[in-house]
């Protein structure tokens, strides 16, 4: 902590689900309509090439809480739950005494859909099918009643079940599980307490008929706001905050709101479904991409060949359905921003504000249109790898009210900011920087480091590729480097001359010397990230 600050302070870590760094006003959106987060940016910092360390939300998520990389935490995909033997930063802030909470969305653990057979498995692990019996490399397999935690279906059959605390170094926890307005978890038994049939509400086969769209996953749902899984979040963090405040000790806080929006399906409930005229969305730039590298190919591809459109696996659009989704999601987007409202309102007058550091981001993005596709992937454009990030600190001295951290930085950094502005210890085998010098202003997020490193290992959909294969990226601020033991799937992009990335110059001759000098710029990064953990204990 900054020895000219005196105070622990209470941290709010607000998050949303799928939702891209250019979806708020202050990221330069000049349709969607996000004024609270808009005015927590003009009073605080925000970091313009804010990077994920994995575009899944599993993955992504379990970095946050370690500050470590996927390769090094072992989520690598969805469908894989975090360790609870790995370290989080929450555990070191509860150890420290600060009372923790998670409001929503936590998904460091399974919640729903077995994993289903992998078509061409054949050709992914040597001919070996999937079952049961097959051994991993470790024998901890994350099963059992510590990482049931998060399971719908457990929740949907047993009225008593429960998370058990603490959770990841959480004490209380409020969860939602699934997305749009399917959401369970301790979710449903609060509507269950408001609404005598909630499953009347949820789902395509109960919507409002609405013939003026026609997308995948899109539905005008019979939920009303005030029952919405995002009112639920924001209803559940302020009652969190107002027990808080009534405490007779001078503990602080920390509290984890995370919304289950703006991911699909798209259900934006009441005046948010018609917030947003689709006519007046703008395609984007490179919608109409025609020179495609394998990944955008294979999956224009498969949606041609009639595979579904109502599950994870990212699809083409055509030109309505990407105006319509998109128009959607500003929707669910301004919900929470609303929501949002509600919660900074309660600081207020609960008199929090001013000791409270606020921070706003996303577990991933969302192509939404981008090269003509919808969801997210091992593809790894900004539209998916860049979110936002929003940090107001009342108390932090030297904060420059309304400056923009240019550097590049990441959600791989979240763990190692919070902490030091905790004014705490990190632990051994924790990765990424503090912040806090380039949210003052005093020097680049991380001067030593040559970008942000992105990891993928695709398990569930193989995109067309004839094996196994995984991805690396670097950012770097101008570049975007993207790396593959398939050679097929790598890419370089200059984002200066093609923001839009279009233009793949890995096979392009002049640009060859700046492609290779990335090549070992990925190389040393990802050494600087291999396994620091554990110390030696002994000499031997």
């Amino acid at each position: 902590m900054d020895p000219r600050v005196s105070k622990r302070p209470n941290i709010l870590l607000v998050m949303t689900d799928q939702q891209r760094a250019d979806h708020l006003g202050c990221y330069g959106n000049p349709i969607v309509r996000t004024p609270h987060l808009d005015a927590l940016a003009r009073d605080g910092v925000r970091a313009s090439q804010f990077y994920v360390a994995s575009p899944t939300c599993m993955s992504n998520r379990a970095t946050l809480m370690t500050g470590r990389m996927p390769s090094l935490h072992g989520v690598l995909h969805n469908g894989i739950p975090l360790s609870r033997e790995d370290v989080t930063f929450v555990e070191l802030l509860r150890d420290a005494g600060y009372a923790t909470a998670l409001i929503g969305k936590s998904h460091l653990q399974n919640f729903g859909y077995n994993n289903p057979p992998i078509r061409g498995w054949e050709n992914l692990n040597g001919g070996t099918p999937p079952s049961d019996a097959m051994k991993d490399a470790h024998r901890h397999h994350r099963r059992g009643r510590d990482y049931d935690n998060e399971w719908t279906p457990y929740w949907k059959a047993d009225p008593s079940f429960h998370v058990q605390t603490p959770f990841y170094g959480f004490d209380d926890v409020r969860l939602c599980t699934m997305h749009g307005d399917r959401v369970q978890g301790d979710y449903a038994r609060w509507l269950a307490e408001r609404h005598p049939d909630p499953d009347s509400l949820r789902g395509r086969e109960n919507a409002i008929p609405d013939d003026r769209y026609d997308s995948p996953q899109a539905w005008r749902t019979r939920m009303p706001v005030e029952l919405y899984p995002s009112t639920y979040v924001a209803e559940q963090t302020c009652e969190w905050l107002a027990r808080h405040a009534q405490r007779d000790d001078d503990a602080p806080f920390f509290i984890q709101c995370s919304f289950p929006d703006p991911h699909h399906p798209f259900t934006p409930p009441g005046k948010y479904w018609d917030m947003y005229d689709p006519a007046d969305i703008p395609l984007p730039p490179s919608f109409h991409q025609e020179n495609m590298p394998a990944l955008l190919r294979a999956v224009h591809e498969r949606t041609r060949a009639g595979a579904s459109r109502e599950a994870y696996v990212p699809f083409a659009l055509n030109e309505r359905e990407c105006r319509e989704v998109t128009a959607l999601t500003y929707g669910s987007i301004s919900l929470v921003d609303d929501s949002v409202g509600r919660v900074l309102a309660r600081l207020d007058e609960l008199g929090l504000r001013e000791d409270t550091v606020v921070i706003f981001t996303s577990d991933h993005g969302e192509m939404m249109g981008d090269h003509g596709i919808a969801l997210k992937g091992v593809m790894h454009y900004r539209s998916v790898t860049q979110v936002p990030f929003i940090w107001h600190d009342p108390q932090l001295p030297g904060q420059r009210r309304g400056a923009v951290v240019d550097g590049v930085a990441g959600t791989l950094d979240i763990a190692q900011t919070i902490l030091a502005r905790a004014g705490l210890a990190p632990f051994n085998g924790i990765q990424g920087a503090n912040l806090l010098p380039a949210i003052r202003g005093d020097a680049a997020p991380a001067p030593e480091r040559a970008g942000i490193v992105v990891e993928s290992e695709p398990l569930q959909y193989a995109f067309g590729r004839p094996r196994r294969f995984k991805v690396r990226t670097l950012f770097d601020g101008r570049y975007r480097l993207t790396l593959s033991d398939d050679p097929a799937v790598c890419e370089f992009y200059d984002l200066e001359t093609d923001p839009h990335e279009v233009e793949d110059l890995w096979n392009e001759p002049s640009a060859r010397g700046q492609r290779d000098r990335l090549v070992a710029a990925l190389a040393v990064e990802m050494i600087r990230l291999s396994e620091s953990s554990p110390l030696p204990s002994a000499q031997a």
